[in-house]
């Protein structure tokens, strides 16, 4: 009989780093499958569709919904965002561990309904270094930035929710934490760790 996958939730606030994070994951470890969300918005420069995101319109995510083909689903900066529930199931089921890459409300979902997955919250350093890699995607104005950074650390409140922490300072150090929660030996990383108390107050401050 085979062993059945497991789940792994990963969340960050907008520019943290948690996608180029989870590729490097998916790269170091050939079981994990990455199951990519639906997306009601517009396809970024460079961004492929179904390995970045699933495009669709409202209408076909509407339907979808309505169908419960989510395992969660939400609404970020005016657009709609879910996670197959069959795609999900069929990793597990074929025993390979699977990463969820989502924001907060839909990881609270998941854990609801999955409470046995293991979920992560991605920080970063500072708010400098967050509004220094939203200016630095070059895709966005101003105004949207500013919003971004808004509804970021609004997001960042949402940490002590997860199981995990891990601060993304120094990329080679963040993905080599994250490895070791994926191995089951990221007990230094837990969210109740007090080292991690100013980073929060400054942060949410």
């Amino acid at each position: 009989m085979s062993t059945r996958g497991r789940l792994f939730v990963i969340t960050a606030p907008s520019g943290a780093g948690k996608t180029s994070l989870v590729r490097a994951l998916m790269k170091a470890d050939p079981n994990l499958a990455h199951s990519v969300s639906y997306t009601t918005r517009s396809k970024r420069p460079g961004e492929v569709e179904g390995r970045d995101y699933h495009f669709v319109s409202k209408a076909e995510f509407e339907r979808m919904l309505a169908a419960d083909a989510f395992l969660e689903q939400a609404e970020v900066f005016d657009n709609r965002y879910g996670t197959a529930r069959a795609q999900v199931g069929a990793f597990m089921a074929a025993g390979r561990d699977a990463i969820l890459e989502i924001d907060w409300q839909g990881a609270r979902q998941v854990r609801q309904a999955m409470p046995a997955c293991v979920s992560v919250f991605i920080l970063p350093p500072s708010r400098a270094a967050l509004e220094h890699r939203l200016e630095g995607r070059g895709t966005d104005s101003a105004e949207v930035i500013a919003r971004r950074l808004r509804d970021a650390v609004a997001d960042m409140g949402h940490w002590a929710e997860a199981d995990f922490v891990v601060v993304n300072d120094d990329f080679e150090r963040a993905l080599a934490e994250l490895r070791a929660v994926i191995a089951g030996g990221g007990s230094a990383f837990r969210r109740d760790r007090a080292d991690l108390k100013p980073l929060i107050a400054a942060l949410l401050g």
